[in-house]
Parts: C-alpha cells; sequence; structure tokens
C-alpha cells in the first residue's frame, strides 16, 4: 500500500456504531448540493442517532438518506428508495428475512452492509437476493464506488416487467395491477402487497406470523390479516383464492 493510501484510509473509515443514522434534529452540517443523478437511499440499522458520518456523507455526495432502525419500517418504506443499505443486525427481523421480502416484490437494488464476514455469510446474503455485499470496517470511497456500480448496472439492465399468473388471476408486480379474467381489480396498499407476497409463494402456506412481520411491520393488531384476507377474498370475486389452513397461515388457491 503507498503512502498516500495508508494515510487517507483511517479518515475514510466508519465504525460499526456509526454506520446508519438518521439526521433528525437539525444539528448535522449543511448537506451540499444535490449532485445530479444523486439517489434516494434508505439505510437499515439498528444503530440511529443524530450526526452520524455515513448520513452526512451521502449528503455530501449529492444523495438523499433516510435511515430506519428495524426491518418492519424498512418494509414500510422501501418503496420509495432508490438504493437500500442494509445492515444484517436488526432488532425485529434478520437482515436476510428483510432481503427476500424486499426481493419478492420490488428490484430495488440492495447492498449489504454488515460485519458477518465469512464466505457462507455472504453467498447467503447474496442469494436473498443483495444485489452486493460489503463487510465492516469498509473504507467510504469503496462503499460510495460500490453504490455507484450497483446503479450502473441495475440502469442498464432490461426493464422487463413482472407478471405473476394464476389461472384467471394475473398480477402486474411493477404497475401494482391484478386482473381476474381480464377485469381489473382496485386494491389497497396493504391487500396488493398481501396478495403478491402470497402468490410469489405459489402452493406455500405461509404462517400468519410471517405474513404479519413482511407486510405490516410492527404496526398491526391480532386479527390484520383476517381482516385484508376477507376483503381480497370479496374483490377477487371468491374464497377459493386464499385458502386457510388453520392453525398455520394461508396460501394462495386456484380461485
Amino acid at each position: 500500500m503507498s503512502q498516500m493510501s495508508a494515510q487517507t484510509l483511517p479518515e475514510l473509515r466508519t465504525s460499526t456504531s456509526q454506520l446508519i443514522r438518521l439526521v433528525q434534529d437539525g444539528t448535522a452540517p449543511a448537506p451540499a448540493a444535490p449532485a445530479p443523478g444523486g439517489r434516494r437511499i434508505l439505510v437499515v440499522d439498528a444503530d440511529v442517532g443524530p450526526g452520524d458520518s455515513l448520513v452526512t456523507q451521502l449528503r455530501r455526495y449529492g444523495h438523499e438518506p433516510v435511515a430506519v432502525q428495524c426491518g418492519g419500517q424498512a418494509l414500510q418504506a422501501h418503496a420509495d428508495a432508490d438504493l437500500v443499505l442494509l445492515a444484517l443486525e436488526l432488532p425485529d427481523l434478520d437482515g436476510l428475512e428483510v432481503c427476500r421480502a424486499i426481493r419478492a416484490v420490488s428490484r430495488v437494488p440492495v447492498v449489504i452492509v454488515t460485519a458477518r464476514q465469512s464466505e457462507l455469510d455472504c453467498v447467503l446474503g447474496l442469494q436473498a437476493g443483495a444485489d452486493d455485499y460489503v463487510t465492516k470496517p469498509y473504507g467510504l470511497r469503496e462503499l460510495m464506488a460500490r453504490i455507484e456500480a450497483v446503479m450502473r448496472r441495475t440502469h442498464w439492465q432490461p426493464a422487463a416487467r413482472r407478471y405473476i399468473r394464476r389461472g384467471r388471476l394475473h398480477i402486474d408486480v411493477d404497475s401494482r395491477e391484478v386482473t381476474v379474467d381480464g377485469s381489473g381489480v382496485a386494491l389497497t396498499r396493504k391487500e396488493f402487497d398481501l396478495l403478491c407476497l402470497l402468490a410469489s409463494h405459489p402452493d406455500t402456506v405461509i404462517p400468519r406470523k410471517h405474513l404479519l412481520k413482511q407486510v405490516w411491520g410492527d404496526s398491526w393488531s391480532q386479527r390484520t390479516v383476517d381482516t385484508h384476507v376477507s376483503s381480497l377474498r370479496g374483490k377477487l370475486g371468491g374464497s377459493g383464492w386464499i385458502v386457510t389452513v388453520r392453525g398455520v397461515g394461508f396460501k394462495l388457491g386456484a380461485g
């Protein structure tokens, strides 16, 4: 390593405790003017607090960072992000589970940033749907370069639309449109998310607890799933579209 790089690397490191912190109290330095092509970046980590260096640097690089602490919050916020920086150590859900849930309904780029450094952890992260895997401690310039590389790759990918078909039921995942026998079905956001999750795992019984965590995060009551399932059945035109497996959960039926 050259003398210059040896001198600059310590300045570019970010500590584990400072990975992701949302600046909410207005005390952080004013961000630089957004650069052309700046991204809205969702950073997900349990370590949050004012004045985090990564959030500040993301702003100075022209991005718009938004930080959340929990996996449930990430599942609610990822739809508005251009890229997700995802830690695996979260208080409510394992980061791999969050990554799989996001990838089931979205093409938003996900970069895992974690202290888990084993080859197996990296493989599991990429298999869960992550676009890149960065271990701590990392160089800030390296992280920014990886963000840009991931965004370039996703920008040049063909914009293939994603469809889920189940007999007479068609789901356009990208436009969030649902039809049955060619007729449109108007669903709320949560109804669509619930249906899409079930349809993404055909013939698989998904436990009620798993549905609650992935669709509603931390905001739910005991009867939330039942209420939305009943509403979905009515809008889809029959109880056969969503099958109840007593004591376990639900799965998509054949209508």
